[in-house]
């Protein structure tokens, strides 16, 4: 990594500029972590030439590492302060969880490819994150054990928030999420208040699909 330091550290800067703040995203806190965190890190060798480019890219397991700008945009809508406990439902690369590192007290990512979840844990490791947890399991039935967050991110779509997540939220909580079909997606926030989910849209999108399994969370 540190061989690639200087190399992509003007990549990194470009794409904060061009990619994120042209298109909106405005918190500090986000933009810096999204600066110092190395996307190629988590990227497979063959496509780490293109680890700040305005696409999402294919990693292990028939999954993808998102586009920066959606990284950003559903990290900016989480609203961290810093003293948050998050649930990342789909670990992937690592990268989303990385970044969440720097911005949450302790971030718990669920992943239901134990080898993804392998890889993300060497990336993650030699960033120094020792706040996040990773564990393989389904992600919709979430991770009781550390139950409640005060913030949710699901980075799969599915065409509902499933109901256990929504047991896991925190009153006043937040979840980021994509919903809808295959075909057609929207990314919402989502925030609870009692039995109710007040709702906010932000962008179409497209993700993986979101798989339940009979996995314990």
């Amino acid at each position: 990594m540190a061989s690639n330091n200087d190399t992509y550290a003007d990549d990194r800067r470009r794409m904060v500029e061009q990619q994120l703040v042209r298109r909106g995203i405005t918190s500090p806190r986000v933009l810096k972590a999204m600066e110092s965190i190395p996307r190629e890190l988590f990227m497979d060798p063959a496509f780490r030439s293109e680890a700040y480019a305005d696409h999402a890219a294919p990693i292990a397991c028939g999954q993808t590492i998102s586009q920066p700008y959606i990284v950003a945009l559903m990290t900016e809508a989480l609203d961290l302060t810093g003293d948050e406990r998050v649930l990342e439902v789909g670990t992937g690369s690592g990268y989303q969880a990385a970044i969440l590192s720097r911005l949450a007290r302790q971030v718990v990512s669920i992943e239901r490819h134990q080898e993804l979840s392998r890889q993300a844990q060497h990336a993650l490791n030699l960033l120094g994150c020792d706040n996040v947890t990773l564990v393989v399991g389904d992600g919709s039935k979430g991770y009781r054990p550390n139950a409640p967050y005060d913030r949710i991110i699901i980075t799969a779509a599915a065409d509902h928030l499933p109901v256990p997540l929504v047991e896991q939220l925190a009153e006043g909580g937040r979840v980021v999420a994509p919903l809808g079909s295959e075909d057609q997606q929207v990314l919402q926030v989502m925030e609870k208040h009692g039995d109710q989910l007040e709702q906010q849209f932000l962008t179409p999108c497209r993700f993986v699909p979101l798989i339940e399994e009979g996995a314990d969370g």
